[in-house]
């Protein structure tokens, strides 16, 4: 087996596992497979075999789905916090270009 077929092996299994973390809501299992893909990806990147080009199409078709899993998460994430009292997080830049958070509150219980 080439260096390309074991990278493209090691980016399926970390697709799949992606996708089984993002159906199950483990972030552990999520930011390993994420490690796992890019890690694949940057192999895949170095190599120069025109082989790959069919079976990394496929593969983009994966990723896409987890990516269309993964913004389905997050609306439902934001869904859960808007209800809570709590905005979608969208950075702001303070004057020095560093990311700032908006801060907003809402009291769910009164002691």
């Amino acid at each position: 087996m080439s260096a390309a077929q074991a990278s493209l092996e090691r980016l399926a299994t970390a697709l799949a596992d992606e996708r089984e973390a993002l159906i199950g809501h483990d972030v552990e299992a999520l930011m390993r497979s994420t490690r796992e893909k890019l890690t694949a990806l940057r192999e895949l990147e170095a190599t120069t075999d025109s082989e790959v080009a069919g079976p990394l199409a496929e593969l983009a078709e994966l990723n896409r789905a987890n990516g269309a899993l993964l913004a389905r998460r997050r609306r439902e994430v934001n869904w859960a916090l808007r209800h809570l009292g709590r905005v979608e997080s969208a950075p702001a830049y303070d004057a020095h270009g560093r990311a700032e958070q908006a801060r907003h509150s809402r009291e769910l219980a009164v002691a």
